[in-house]
Formats: C-alpha cells, structure tokens, sequence
C-alpha cells in the first residue's frame, strides 16, 4: 500500500480530479441506491472522470465533430442541387411557356388573317354590251339618224332598254378625258358613256372598261357621220399611228396595231386584256353604218 499523500502536497488537478472522482462515486451510490428501489433506470452509460474532465476542459472528440459538420455538409450540398434543379426546371418551363405563348399567338395571327382575307375578284364591266356603241341609222335615212334599235336581237332589246337607265358616273382625275389622232386631225373632248346623248357631245368611253395607262382595254367611240363626225376617218389608222389619250393629271401615248370590219354583235372586240389596250369603235361604212370598224392600240408610253 502507497503512502498517504496529504492534501497540501496535492496540485490543484490532482484536486481537482479527486473532487471529480469523489462526485461520480457519490452519483454512482445515488443512481445504484434509485435503482434498487425502483424509481429510475439506467438510460446512458456513465461518463468517466477523464470524459468529464476533458468536456469541463473544453476538450472534445475532434473526429466526432468533423463526421457530424462533414454530414451537414453533405446535406446542404444535396439540399442546394436538388434547389439548382428546381430553379433549373422553372427557367425551362418559363422558357417553353413563352415559346407556346409566342406560337399560339402567331397561329391565332395567321387564322384572323385568314379570316379577313378577301378573294381577288377579277374586274367585270359595268355594263354587258349586247351590240357594239355607236350604232344608229344613216342620216340619209327617210327618218333621219337615230338609235338603230333593228340591230339589236329581238329578245334583248328589254335588256339594252334596261341597261340605258343605268345613272352615268361622275369623270374622275385617272378617267379619260381628251383623244388626239394626229394621222387623221382628231382632236376632241372624252365623256362617260356611249349612249346617244353621250355620243353627242364628243367620244365616249363605255362604262367600267379600264382608265388610261391601266391594264385592260379602254373602248372609246363616237360617230362617223353625225355629230361632228368624229370617226369618219378611223378606217386610215394604219399599225404604227399614235393616239395620245389625256387624263387630268398625265398623257398616255399608244400605238395602232390592228384594224378590224366587224358586226354590230361582235362585242367580243370590247373584253378585258391583260396588257393596257385602247379600242376606238366607230359605225363603217360612211353613211351606210351597218357595220362596225374597231381600232385595237396598245400602250407605248405615259408622260
């Protein structure tokens, strides 16, 4: 057996210590003493004096604190993907919500317009002419010169009836409004309408035939041996002789290209072409006028 040490040769650890020693001993008794008697069971094993000691001295277990910050760590890592992935997703989803957006839009766009498109309807005349204008009877004639009603069939003479009422429009500044033939001296005023009163006045473009310059054919008449016999000398056009048409704003210049004889019913002198066209119409042979003569000029140029 060692010797006794007295207190005051002791140093304050190893006081310290013993006091440490002597509470867990006394801790031991207390637990041991409940145990017994049933009023409290042993949950966690005890904790020697050096494990007491080092926790009073702040001395802890340094591998169990990195496994515990090393685990947090990993979560957070795992919790801050699994948020990077989330967002990552949001910001595509937002992206393809824009996109359908946009496409949905741009449909919706192509349907309306679709909707509000309209056909293009090709120009039709006004007017559908039965015979060509500016028939009338020889004014050597026992009755005098007058509309020649015997020319027109029988059974459309209620639709030329009908087509005369029709209101004459107003020349507007792309209308025709002045003829010049230098080769045969023509020079004279441009109206709306072929009708007998029309005709009196000057040369007339039949209604909804095509302005000057314009794709289409531009019929024009007038007679040859009444009124001022405007057209008495259409039939020494030759291809190659100018007739200038003059609107408000500018002239036209075309070339004549062809010179025709034809019926009082050959209206298909008059239809629409694709290329500017000017037809001059006029009654043939003079003072007989049951005939046609029809002038066909195609545009040179525009001033």
């Amino acid at each position: 057996m060692g010797k006794p040490v007295a207190p005051e040769d002791l140093s304050a650890e190893d006081l310290r210590r013993l006091l440490v020693e002597k509470r867990r001993e006394s801790r031991r008794d207390r637990l041991e003493r409940y145990r017994r008697t049933g009023r409290v069971v042993l949950v966690a094993p005890d904790i020697d004096g050096s494990s007491l000691e080092d926790m009073r001295s702040g001395k802890v277990d340094d591998s169990s604190a990195d496994e515990t910050t090393a685990t947090s760590t990993n979560r957070k890592r795992i919790l801050d993907g699994v948020l990077l992935f989330v967002e990552i997703l949001a910001v595509v989803g937002l992206i393809l919500l824009l996109f359908n957006g946009i496409n949905m839009m741009r449909d919706l766009n192509d349907e309306v317009a679709v909707a509000l498109e309209q056909p293009t309807l090709t120009p039709t005349p006004l007017i559908v002419s039965v015979v060509l204008p500016s028939g009338h009877t020889p004014p050597t004639s026992p009755e005098g010169a007058r509309p020649n009603e015997a020319e027109i069939p029988q059974h459309l003479r209620p639709l030329v009836q009908s087509l005369s009422n029709i209101p004459i429009p107003t020349a507007g500044p792309e209308q025709a409004s002045r003829i010049q033939i230098p080769a045969i001296g023509v020079d004279a005023p441009i109206v709306q309408g072929d009708g007998w009163e029309q005709l009196k006045k000057g040369v007339g473009q039949h209604i909804g035939t095509a302005n000057p310059g314009d794709a289409g054919n531009l019929v024009l008449s007038a007679h040859n041996d009444i009124f001022g016999e405007i057209f008495r000398d259409l039939d020494r056009l030759r291809p190659g002789d100018e007739v200038t048409i003059y609107t408000n704003q500018r002239s036209y210049r075309y070339i004549v290209s062809e010179s025709i004889v034809v019926e009082p019913t050959q209206v298909d002198v008059m239809e629409s072409t694709t290329q500017p066209t000017l037809t001059l119409i006029s009654c043939y042979p003079y003072l007989v006028d049951d005939q046609r003569i029809a002038i066909t000029a195609r545009l040179e140029s525009n001033n």
